[in-house]
């Protein structure tokens, strides 16, 4: 890990610091080794140990580095591949295993503002919610809440489930009785709010990846999905679907 002269650049010293240090993380650092301490980082770089401490808190927060306690800061393991997209299209809760999608609950709430317009319903319109986690070698990914319209499960009222988890999977169950017909998605990065980052282990304003699903069935908007990825620890991959049957136009 060389020096280098900061004085004449005229972004952040810490942004700039934190490029230097993620070429020699790439080039001069294993998986799990750990860093020279700040005083040594610091003098080897000729900035104050402020400027390198907000280097590491953003090599931190993309994932790049891990501060353990007790051990120190060492270098993080790649992301995650994680596939989004399913090639063969298929409703949530279709085929996930122990290393994908787990329902915790179910409930009745009024959908956010803009999940009711892509339902199509009026803003105090309450719809059956599902939440999910995604586990990847028992460490959270993604937190997910699903909104279904009562009109997507008409059966739903027939079936006998205890609350939690049950009554997650019999809401599901209700909505793959429907017949599929295509799927859309938007990634944006957002901010990671309370809910999500006690699911996700991290703290509230965490970057994570925000992907919103659109279900078509019948004719219209069946469900809409909106799942919370951390940034830090995964990349989404997305399958060759190909066209949706028209559903740009919903």
């Amino acid at each position: 890990m060389g020096t280098t002269q900061l004085a004449s650049v005229p972004e952040p010293k810490y942004w700039h610091l934190k490029t230097v240090l993620s070429d020699a993380l790439d080039s001069e650092f294993a998986v799990g080794e750990i860093l020279p301490n700040e005083r040594e980082l610091a003098a080897r770089f000729g900035v104050a140990r402020a400027t390198l401490r907000q280097a590491l808190e953003q090599l931190e927060l993309e994932g790049r580095l891990q501060r353990r306690r007790g051990v120190g800061t060492t270098v993080a393991p790649p992301r995650v591949g994680v596939a989004v997209t399913d090639p063969g299209q298929a409703w949530p809760g279709a085929g996930d295993t122990a290393d994908t999608w787990q329902p915790v609950d179910s409930g009745a709430a009024v959908p956010p503002a803009a999940v009711a317009r892509l339902l199509h319903l009026e803003p105090d319109a309450e719809v059956h919610v599902v939440r999910r986690t995604r586990m990847s070698h028992g460490q959270p990914l993604a937190a997910e809440l699903l909104y279904i319209p009562a009109a997507s499960v008409p059966g739903l009222g027939a079936v006998d489930t205890p609350g939690g988890d049950g009554h997650a999977r019999a809401v599901l169950r209700e909505l793959r009785r429907l017949d599929l017909e295509g799927q859309d998605q938007a990634v944006e990065l957002g901010s990671a709010r309370a809910d999500d980052a006690k699911a996700l282990d991290r703290l509230p304003g965490a970057p994570v990846l925000v992907v919103t699903t659109r279900y078509y069935a019948q004719g219209r908007t069946a469900a809409v999905g909106v799942a919370t990825y951390r940034a830090d620890t995964c990349r989404l991959t997305f399958a060759e679907t190909g066209p949706l049957g028209g559903t740009s136009q919903r």
